[in-house]
């Protein structure tokens, strides 16, 4: 006989999952501020691809090793959240590299 036992777990709990997909977003939200302010300034574009790069890998980590679904602790929305957050990041870095380099060829 099998008995299969699902543990309650609060939403103020900071689980193993939950703290990896938190640790996933600080290097994407850096990745995104990185990445506005080389689209203002022209430089760090860099910050902003590896950053998102981060956010992306350890975001999709903690998605694909989630049992569970939203509220049972394994950070699945985080981890979702910070897929996204990541992508922004690249986003705004390879448009800063793009105009940056784009504008360098053109300077005399």
């Amino acid at each position: 006989m099998n008995v299969h036992v699902l543990a309650a777990v609060s939403a103020y709990d900071l689980t193993p999952g939950r703290l990896w997909s938190l640790i996933a977003m600080v290097p994407g939200l850096a990745g995104v501020v990185a990445g506005v302010l080389a689209l203002r300034r022209g430089r760090g574009a860099v910050v902003a691809l590896a950053g998102g790069l981060a956010a992306v890998v350890v975001g999709g980590w903690v998605v694909a090793a989630a049992k569970g679904g939203p509220g049972t602790g394994y950070g699945i929305v985080g981890g979702y959240v910070a897929l996204v957050i990541g992508a922004a990041a690249l986003v705004l870095g390879g448009l800063s590299m793009a105009r940056t380099r784009r504008f360098a060829g053109s300077r005399p």
